[in-house]
């Protein structure tokens, strides 16, 4: 288990629902997908290591959970404004994603 936070600590994060509305594998790697997002009006692109768990295809239109305020990182060439959750275990991957339809953009916490 992680170190513990504090409720403030908590609060910094800002995860929304956000709908992937397009997936490409990065050039010369075998784990990163760049992913375009729609987070309720706003487009990014995101860079995720999810290539060997899913296809791109598969991808699009799945809406996910992402960590919107995240400092920027540039990732192979690829400028990454967030960080989309998942679960792993037993070397599965599993993206978080939402039950039931809700609209893009939506405060996760």
């Amino acid at each position: 288990m992680a170190e513990v936070v504090t409720i403030d600590d908590f609060a910094k994060l800002d995860m929304r629902v956000a709908e992937i509305k397009s997936a490409e594998r990065v050039p010369n790697t075998e784990r990163l997908l760049k992913l375009k997002i729609d987070v309720g009006g706003e487009t990014r692109e995101i860079v995720a290591g999810i290539a060997e768990h899913y296809a791109c295809e598969e991808l699009v239109g799945k809406k996910i959970i992402v960590l919107t305020n995240l400092e920027p990182r540039t990732i192979r060439g690829v400028k990454s404004s967030g960080m989309l959750l998942a679960a792993q275990h037993n070397g599965k991957l599993s993206l978080l994603t939402v039950d039931r339809e809700i609209e893009n953009g939506a405060k996760v916490g």
